[in-house]
Order: C-alpha cells, then structure tokens, then sequence
C-alpha cells in the first residue's frame, strides 16, 4: 500500500464528512460496493489485500476474482449465508471528502438494523438489481430511509454488466422508480447505472456505458452539499451537561441541533421561557466568533438564569413548541408489540420522560404506503400514534428540524431501545378540561379512617388462590373497621372493562383503567384491595407510577403453574391446552413474575389464611394501619 493514502486518510480536518448508507434487497451487492470503495481509495494494508484473496477463495462467489463483500461481512453467519445481518461501518477518504457508510441489512426481518444505520446517515444509496428492477424491498427502504428524514438519495442499479450495460433497462429503473417515490419528499435524486464486482461508475466514469454522462457514484457523494439547511434552520442546542468547573465559570455543553449561534444574539430557554444573550461560545480550541449545526460547544450566557441537563436552548425570535401530548410516526424495533396504555420512556434530545401511546391512528403497510388499522405494532411495523407524557417537552415537528423532533422509545424495565419516531406535530388539550380542586385532601380522609391510603396489588397466575387471599385480608380489615374495597380481575370484566378481551393490547388496557381506578379509590383514603393476574411487569409499573411513593404494595401470590393447573375449578387450563382458550396466561400468553415485590406469599404450599394473616401482619409493621386496642395492629 502506498504512503499517498495513509496521507489522505489523515488530511487535514477541512475536508467535509458525508455519512451515508447503502441498503436494498439481498444480493443487490450492498457489501460489495462498500468493498470495492475501500479497494478503489486504496485503504487496504497489503495483508488486508491478501487475506481477501485467501477469503474469496474459501467463501466467495466471485469465481477467480476477488470477493469485495468479504471485506464489510465480517459476522460468520453472514459469510455462511452470503447476506449482511448486523449494520457495518466502514471509514474512508478522497482528496476531497471523508465517508462513513453503513453497510445494512436487505433482509426483511433486519428492518430494525437497517433503521438505526438510517438514523445517523445524511445520504441513502439504494441499490437495485438491474436484472430484478424495482423489488418490494426497494419500496420498503425508501419509505424507512423518507421516514427517518433522510433527503438526499442515490439510487445505484447494480449489475448492470449482467445486462449487457443496457441503457433502455436503466431508464426503465430509473422511470419506476421516480413514479414510486414521488411523494417521499427527497430533496436531491441521482441515478448511476454501476458494476460494483467490476468497478464501473464506482470511482470513475465507465467507458462501456457512453450513453450515461453523469458522474460516477465517488464523484457525485464528494460534491453534493447535505449540510445546508440544517445551518438555515432556527438555533437549536440541546444541553448535554452543565460545565461549572469552578465558581467564576458556569456554561452550558452540547451539539448544535440545527441554526447558527453568535456572542451577543437572544437565547431561550425553551422549557421555562427564561431569555438571555450569548456571552461567549467555548471550545478547547478556543472561543469562537460563531458556531453553527454539529459543532459541539459550550455557551455562556450573560444571565444566571437556570439551565439545566435535557433544556433546549434556543433562537428567541423563533422558539420551538412546547407540548405534553403530540402526533407522531413511529418505527417498532423490539420484538414484544408496542401497546396502547403501556409505559415507556421516551428519549428526545437530551431529555428523557416517561410517555405511553394514547392511540394508534393506523399502522402504515411499508410495502404499498397505504394505512391499515392496528390496535399494536409488531417488530418491524410503522404507525401513526398519539403520545401522552408526563411532563411537558420542547419539540419542534420532525420535518422541519430533525434534531428535536426525533426521538427512541426505550423500555422501562430493561433499558432497551424499543422504538424510534418522529414527532409530526403537537396535539393541544381542550383548554375547558381542568383538574377540579377539592377541598378535603386524601390525607384527611384516611385520617378519618384510621389507616393510609393503600394499593395492595395481587398478582399471580390464574389459580393462584389471589381472589381468596384478597376475601380473607378484606375480612380481617373489615372486622376491625378498616375501610376497604376489592378490585377483582372477574368482577370488572363484567362492567368497566366487558368490552376488552384477552389479546396483549386489551390486557394492557385492562390494568390501565384498574390502575386508573385504584387511584381514585386510594384518594378516597380507603385500603384498595387488586386482584389481577396483571401478568406483565410493565404495567403494574405503570399502577405503582400512578400512587405516591409508599402508596403501592405488590404482592406476588407465588404459585406454581402445576399447582395451578391442579386447583383449575372451572376447567380454563384444560381448555386453553386443548386450543380451545387463546390467550391464557402460562400456556399461550407469558407471566413476568415481580422482580421486587414488597411481599412474596407461597401460595402453593401454606394456607390461605396464613397468607392472608402476613399480608395483615406486613400493613401493621409497615405503618399502614394506626393502633388498636382489639387488633393490637400497630405502626
């Protein structure tokens, strides 16, 4: 390898950066484009040159040449099977530009990896196969890589030697193609008919297709300008970190959104409303005159306003919106559904809240762009939904600046990145609905009462023996005047909630509106008594969220499922292991036991009434039921 490259590769920092992604159906040579850029720009240490030779001789379909697809399919699965699973990053340079791609998956079933290879791109290339044209995948790519708000495209019809570098089959392509997209809203579009096996219209024009004056596909990506309107945009900074190194410096660190900041112009706390000016921009290079899109910097302002980690600083003469609920279009990457109801946290910006779906408008079948409806949204599905949060954001609709309109679902319990999305607009609330001020409070109540407001939360499976435990601690309560009530999972389906069934997006709606409820009979300052199988931990996380803290006490009734199944009365297992029950809990539908429940009761082996008793016992240590003489049940 020569010493020329390595200098390229560590060039000085004026030249641009284009991150781009390729992405297309399996085998439209994706990883072999990638391959053959890194050959071409001569990036390849003469050992990597030599292995690939090695590789294409053991793993390759490229006959006597050399393999390029080897070089970014470095997963073993992927070299087993010939098609790219996981997303790959690869790093290279010209004389005039620096390039990272992702290389992504075709496949179907890897829609999520391609999505996220989306979401740090500026730049899609979508290969096509010229002997296929345009394929369903085609079609699926381009709404995802529209969806994620990438405006620029390529589209590269590959192969096209296979088809003896035919003109009238590249017009066609190209043709279908525009019709097809015409309503994805990209900004720039160009298509290069190439060979990436051979090296046609890769880096250089090709003498084999005269019929094709554009530019090769290197010479097209070092000159298309991609970061224009983001510096066009109003000022946007999400604050990362609030810098107080000592006590005569305190600033505020993040990247640039969107817009161009300077010493002097009014900024805005979007959240508060706070306005100050820019006292100076901060960078380890020095202080700077102005700084715009996807510089990280630090701002100091001439105001000691307050400013905290997840604010949005922003241009005052254009600030952005501030909401609590908005529409938005979503992208699932997780393979249990997003429900309606259910609690997630949502990340935007720098900021993170808890959020749930209050609607899905209609799912959006990527393969035709039409709405179909959907009461949750699989792996892989894109819909349209309402978002409710806790707390109010500032956002600005996706379309207009990417940077705060973007957002990812990620799962309460595990952590996870569940979902990406984008915020279309925000969703006002009727300003005639207010929270009605009452005048004796719940601690009043229960005062009254002699005990604290109390959720005791049932749970278990289905025989468990929740419902009988429940009867007995409400009868011991009750005979010693306590106030109480029992929310029973039987009970409310004959009344609140006979209108849902037993699918996972019904069930999550069922132990929303019992959270929702207890609520209102805790306020009251009575002891709630829950009886559910309320089988996923997310939503009993959503009941605990609901009370004050202290206010919610799981009780996991744990009993196996053989024992379970053994005590059936009224025959569900049998019924539900005959086919003849979907949905049951245990057979067709997963339990998630509490990790942490306040108390764990064995159900399958002590009597109910020595449960019941620990459960009374519990109240009575823990504070929840004030002294009495008879009972002796003291705090």
């Amino acid at each position: 390898m020569n010493a020329a490259p390595r200098s390229e590769l560590f060039a000085p920092e004026t030249k641009s950066l284009l991150r781009f992604l390729t992405c297309g159906s399996v085998d439209d040579g994706k990883s072999t484009l990638i391959g053959r850029l890194l050959y071409d720009t001569k990036l390849l240490f003469d050992d990597q040159v030599a292995t690939l030779a090695s590789d294409s001789r053991k793993y390759g379909t490229a006959g006597d040449d050399l393999d390029f697809a080897l070089l970014v399919d470095g997963l073993a699965a992927e070299r087993e099977q010939g098609i790219t699973i996981d997303v790959a990053y690869r790093f290279f340079a010209t004389e005039r530009r620096k390039f990272i791609v992702a290389d992504t998956p075709g496949h179907e079933q890897y829609t999520r990896n391609m999505a996220t290879g989306a979401s740090n791109s500026d730049l899609a290339v979508i290969l096509v196969d010229a002997r296929q044209g345009i394929l369903t995948q085609t079609r699926r790519h381009s709404f995802i890589v529209s969806l994620l708000g990438i405006r620029h495209v390529v589209l590269a019809v590959n192969k096209i030697d296979l088809v003896d570098f035919s003109q009238e089959r590249f017009d066609a392509i190209v043709a279908e193609y525009r019709v097809m997209t015409a309503g994805l809203g990209f900004e720039t579009f160009q298509a290069v008919p190439l060979s990436a096996r051979f090296g046609d219209n890769v880096l250089t024009k090709s003498e084999r297709m005269p019929w094709y004056t554009g530019p090769s596909l290197v010479r097209y990506l070092e000159g298309i300008d991609v970061a224009r309107s983001a510096e066009h945009q109003p000022f946007r900074m999400p604050v990362q970190w609030v810098n107080r190194p000592n006590l005569d410096f305190r600033g505020f660190s993040g990247t640039i959104a969107s817009g161009i900041v300077r010493p002097g112009e009014e900024v805005v706390v979007a959240g508060s409303g706070h306005v100050s000016r820019v006292k100076s921009i901060v960078t380890a290079d020095g202080n700077l005159d102005e700084a715009s899109a996807g510089q990280s910097i630090t701002l100091t302002l001439e105001d000691e306003i307050d400013v905290s980690r997840g604010d949005i600083l922003a241009a005052a003469s254009a600030r952005p919106e501030l909401a609590e609920q908005f529409a938005a279009r979503v992208i699932w990457m997780h393979e249990d559904a997003l429900q309606p109801g259910r609690p997630y946290l949502i990340k935007i910006g720098t900021r993170t809240v808890g959020a749930s779906i209050s609607a899905i408008s209609h799912k959006i079948n990527v393969n035709t762009y039409a709405p179909e409806p959907a009461r949750a949204l699989a792996l892989n599905e894109v819909g349209e939904v309402n978002i409710v949060l806790r707390d109010a954001i500032a956002f600005d609709p996706f379309t207009e600046i990417p940077g705060t309109g973007a957002f990812i679902f990620i799962d309460r319990m595990t952590n996870q990145t569940v979902g990406a999305g984008m915020i279309r607009s925000g969703l006002r609330r009727a300003t005639n609905v207010h929270w009605q001020e009452l005048k004796v409070s719940k601690v009043a109540r229960a005062a009254l009462n002699h005990q604290k407001p109390t959720v005791l939360w049932f749970t278990g499976l289905s025989g468990a023996g929740k419902s009988t435990i429940a009867a007995l601690v409400e009868k011991k309560l009750h005979a010693a005047s306590r106030h109480t009530y029992v929310l029973d999972g039987d009970n409310v389906r004959h009344g609140l909630n006979k209108d849902l069934g037993f699918t996972d997006a019904d069930r999550v709606e069922n132990i929303r509106r019992v959270a929702e409820v207890a609520k209102l009979f805790a306020d009251a300052g009575l002891i709630v008594i829950v009886s559910f199988i309320s089988p996923f931990r997310a939503e009993r996380q959503l009941a605990r969220d609901l009370l004050d803290d202290g206010e919610f006490v799981e009780i996991h009734v744990d009993t196996s499922l053989e024992i379970a199944e053994q005590r059936d009365a009224k025959g569900l297992y049998r019924k539900a292991r005959e086919g003849l029950i979907k949905n049951f809990t245990g057979i067709d539908s997963a339990y998630e036991p509490p990790e942490r429940p306040e108390l764990r009761l064995a159900g399958g082996t002590s009597a109910p009434e020595e449960l019941a008793d620990q459960v009374i016992a519990y109240l009575a240590e823990n504070g929840y039921l004030e002294r009495d003489e008879e009972t002796d049940w003291s705090i």
